[in-house]
């Protein structure tokens, strides 16, 4: 048995088919919980087959969590395989750098347009909606004292430069957090949040996002791709999928049983000064 005693918890994650989703289900998985792979993506086959357990002990269901029907059958397809769920971690998110104006190229490629918009409020601020309300409804009505952990940012505080509304998708997930441990605490369920800093390079950053976010800052992808490499934080590096995934299986374990309307910062003591 591990220290967290997470043994035969079942734990459903969103976008957990890559990034930091991927490493939040292997370190669950590591320690004896029963991983629900919640992805648009196929690739949440592959992670399955890789976790501690395999294909027998852990699941992939393909959702759009944008969808409240998509939403709904996952929720229903765990219910009906494993009677009940734990932990839910909202981290299914996108981010498109964009300016909110750019003089160079009025209405042009890198400035906000209402489509970019939709997409990232639906999926970084609607999805963890949806997916907490039909998680919750099945917690309260087995009576399972539950867990929720939002992935949300630090950009979400502090604001970022050619990210305002990935920004502000986050800044939402704060006062989701704060907001649903108020409702869901008279029930035995805690709400907290997890904001990351700068983390080392996944998949996810393609050189399409590179180019998009040094535009939206004025500088060249080398410029921007050094600027990751000597990093402005007290520790002086990047962080690391583990570390945050460490945390996040902390904070949903029993070990942190009276912490309800927080977000924890991971940044490696990086602030706005």
């Amino acid at each position: 048995m591990s220290w967290l005693n997470l043994e035969g918890k079942i734990v459903v994650i969103t976008g957990a088919a890559s990034g930091i989703g991927r490493e939040i289900a292997a370190v669950f998985a590591e320690n004896g919980a029963k991983v629900i792979i919640a992805d648009l993506s196929q690739k949440g086959e592959d992670v399955v087959s890789q976790l501690p357990g395999g294909r027998e002990r852990h699941l992939y269901i393909q959702t759009d969590v944008t969808k409240v029907v998509s939403v709904e059958a996952m929720v229903k397809k765990t219910i009906a395989i494993c009677k009940r769920i734990d932990i839910l971690v909202n981290n299914a998110g996108i981010l498109i750098p964009r300016l909110l104006v750019d003089p160079e190229d009025p209405k042009g490629k890198y400035e906000l347009h209402e489509e970019e918009f939709d997409r990232m409020t639906s999926i970084n601020q609607k999805g963890p909606y949806l997916c907490t309300q039909a998680v919750v409804r099945e917690m309260i009505e087995r009576k399972v004292k539950g867990v929720v952990v939002n992935i949300t940012s630090e950009s979400g505080l502090e604001g970022s430069e050619g990210q305002s509304c990935y920004a502000a998708t986050k800044g939402a997930l704060y006062a989701f957090t704060r907001s649903w441990a108020k409702e869901l605490g008279k029930f035995g369920i805690r709400v907290v949040g997890v904001a990351a800093g700068i983390l080392e390079k996944t998949e996810l950053r393609t050189l399409e996002y590179e180019k998009a976010l040094a535009y939206t800052r004025g500088i060249t992808v080398e410029k921007l791709r050094e600027r990751y490499e000597k990093v402005s934080v007290p520790l002086g590096r990047a962080g690391r999928l583990r570390e945050v995934a460490n945390l996040v299986c902390f904070l949903a374990s029993d070990k942190a049983s009276y912490t309800t309307g927080t977000t924890y910062n991971i940044s490696g003591g990086k602030t706005r000064a």
